[in-house]
């Protein structure tokens, strides 16, 4: 079981990332709301001020979606989706996905309908 994280900088392809997700087999995830430390910095701190010429363009919010994901092949189909959908995460400023190994975990339904813990 991993914990895939996705931070999409792009939230106008919020709707076509999860319908990547749901073609991907993965059915839920969790949608936040938030903020690169850049622009926070930029923003909010004074002494990083000079930094508001840098992030000219870029967009202040995104939004990170988690899932724990079961199955890795589902985990390749997604980036190679997302990656149609946004232009290539290779591209600066289209969003970044990573992956991070779960222990354990309860309250995810399973393909059967009964819960997990590992």
């Amino acid at each position: 079981m991993k914990l895939l994280v996705f931070i999409l900088n792009q939230e106008e392809f919020l709707e076509e990332v999860l319908e990547a997700y749901v073609e991907a087999g993965i059915s839920g995830a969790t949608i936040l709301d938030s903020e690169g430390m850049g622009y926070f910095l930029a923003y909010e701190v004074p002494l990083f001020a000079d930094f508001k010429e840098f992030m000219k363009g870029n967009k202040p919010y995104n939004k990170t979606i988690l899932s724990i994901v079961t199955d890795d092949s589902a985990i390749t189909r997604l980036k190679d989706i997302i990656d149609e959908v946004v232009g290539g995460l290779d591209k600066p400023g289209t969003g970044i996905m990573f992956t991070i190994p779960v222990d354990w975990a309860a309250g995810i339904p399973t393909h059967g309908g009964t819960k997990e813990g590992a």
